[in-house]
């Protein structure tokens, strides 16, 4: 719960870089979010949450983007049908790189 929590408070924040965890583990509590609004028949919560969710959705795809060494911008190639979001998913899902334009490996900063 600490990943959700944590990009919402990042809520608009398009710097720095997310780890591969962070990101995969916001979206997993985003989809049972949203299951367990449909599940409920909760449609009309369902399309609010979606809509504030929205923002830091983009914002931690962009920080994950950044983590691969790719500008936030390749979040657009979704406009491609199929492949679009197929390439999306296979850069998402790709590991972070050491030191790049956007800051330093998140994997190597230890917090207390």
């Amino acid at each position: 719960m600490d990943y959700f929590t944590g990009a919402l408070k990042k809520y608009a924040d398009f710097t720095g870089r997310a780890r591969r965890e962070e990101y995969w583990m916001y979206i997993l509590i985003y989809m049972i979010i949203n299951v367990v609004l449909a599940v409920l028949g909760l449609d009309a919560i369902s399309a609010l949450v979606g809509l504030g969710l929205l923002i830091p959705s983009i914002s931690i795809a962009a920080r994950r983007l950044h983590d691969t060494g790719r500008s936030g911008w390749w979040q657009l190639i979704v406009l491609i049908p199929i492949i679009g979001l197929i390439v999306l998913i296979y850069f998402l899902a790709q590991d972070g790189h050491d030191a790049n334009d956007y800051g330093v490996n998140p994997k190597s900063v230890t917090t207390a």
